[in-house]
């Protein structure tokens, strides 16, 4: 219907017509627009936002409108500190990133082996992986590590810590996916315990790591935490007129919010035609119109449960759950092994983890909850940091929400009403902001 007939008259068209970006300080007193036009492809709304995703910076408004084979878009964004964005070389990075974005992106991790890990969560399995890799002399560069519902997945990238090299060593590889594969299976994730060894280019490793959660169905499964009055509260409508779905979120606002909801978003195959996101200090309202790539909207009511189910789960798998402790120690073999073993060994649990490599030097972010999920005792916490270096382990974040134990059947499901705007006004709000917006409201 709505879609060209074919990939390569798409390519064409997207070719033919490169986006046009345009970065704006004038028009908005508090961050940066920026407006980006080009050819409607499948994803691509998906690639944008990773630009500014990677960057760090804050969308604290956008407005989207995709009609006949153009995509229209305006982002309103700032850095982290919420200032507007001045420096002329990050202004000139954003323009050519825009401008030379291609649905499906990978990123080349020369040098590196990527291991792919999904199971059971358990306090004390960081801990085990880590040592199983020391113990395969697998020097660990990189890896994120997210937890969702009882679920764990990681991305970790490793050379050999012999030769500095990718392990390319088939029987090298067989004994890391099975040594691992049987840390991750414990005693009861016997079917579902997976891992996965890979070399080269990867696709963008927090899309990934979505698409591993949601290839793990950590959405159906019973939620270990609640998050209170910060839960996200999704609903699902059809708008039967016009053919749309009409997905509305509102929950508290956090950095990459707009990525997550358009990363499930596009890999549950959704078209994003129309949206606009506000973020304020009370939190963020996210309004999509959707429909499927054949142009019909959400035909059922268990797909529409589904779909509120993934969304919310998208939502909640970056909340950060615990007290953040930031890491920075000169690197060696078998450090992280160390000091994920310090947090078993004192009852903690890590919720999830960022692990980076410069130069010499690790600086590493952990999450970290007691062995219920609850707020971590403050005593702990110092007991650990005497261990691993008090000047090597930094409190940088308490708990910014309410842990609680989830009820004996009590489902995680949020619904809520949802006003549906005509197309029409969506439309003309859309382009007003897009060619002729003067201020921010």
């Amino acid at each position: 219907m709505e879609w060209p007939g074919s990939d390569e008259y798409e390519k064409l068209v997207f070719r033919v017509n490169p986006p046009r970006v345009v970065v704006d300080n004038d028009v908005c007193s508090s961050a940066t627009v920026v407006k980006v036009d080009s050819a409607r492809k499948h994803g691509i709304l998906l690639e944008a936002v990773q630009v500014f995703t990677d960057l760090n910076l804050s969308i604290k408004k956008a407005y989207i409108s995709s009609d006949g084979r153009w995509f229209m878009d305006v982002f309103h964004v700032t850095d982290q500190n919420g200032n507007k964005l001045m420096e002329k070389t990050l202004i000139g990075y954003i323009e050519q990133s825009l401008a030379n974005i291609q649905c499906g992106r990978t990123k080349e991790y020369t040098g590196l082996t990527a291991l792919e890990l999904t199971g059971t969560d358990r306090i004390g399995l960081l801990s085990e992986v880590f040592a199983v890799l020391a113990d395969l002399n697998c020097d660990v560069v990189e890896a994120k590590v997210w937890t969702h519902n009882g679920r764990i997945a990681s991305l970790i990238y490793v050379k050999d810590c012999n030769s500095g090299s990718p392990i390319k060593d088939s029987q090298q590889i067989d004994r890391i996916e099975a040594m691992l594969r049987q840390v991750l299976k414990g005693d009861n994730d016997i079917l579902s315990a997976k891992t996965v060894v890979s070399m080269g280019a990867v696709t963008h490793t927090e899309r990934r790591l979505h698409q591993m959660m949601f290839a793990d169905r950590d959405y159906e499964r019973k939620p270990i935490f609640m998050l209170g009055n910060d839960a996200p509260v999704v609903s699902v409508l059809n708008w039967v007129e016009r053919g749309y779905s009409v997905v509305n979120v509102q929950c508290k606002d956090r950095t990459k919010l707009l990525f997550d909801v358009v990363c499930t978003l596009t890999d549950m195959e959704y078209v994003v035609f129309h949206a606009t996101i506000n973020t304020s200090e009370d939190g963020a309202s996210l309004e999509f119109y959707i429909r499927h790539a054949d142009g019909s909207p959400i035909s059922s009511e268990p797909e529409r449960q589904r779909a509120i189910k993934c969304l919310q789960a998208a939502v909640e798998r970056r909340v950060s759950k615990g007290v953040r402790l930031e890491l920075c120690k000169e690197d060696r073999q078998g450090l992280l092994a160390a000091v994920t073993r310090t947090f078993r060994e004192n009852g903690l649990n890590v919720t999830r983890a960022e692990i980076s490599t410069k130069m010499d030097t690790a600086l590493n972010i952990f999450h970290v909850t007691d062995a219920h999920g609850n707020p971590a005792d403050p005593k702990v916490i110092e007991a650990v940091r005497q261990r691993i270096g008090l000047d090597s382990l930094l409190v940088k974040e308490l708990p910014s929400i309410c842990h609680r134990k989830a009820d004996e059947g009590e489902e995680s499901v949020g619904t809520a009403g949802a006003v549906l705007l005509s197309l029409g006004s969506i439309v003309r709000r859309n382009l007003y902001n897009l060619g002729l917006i003067k201020s921010c409201s």
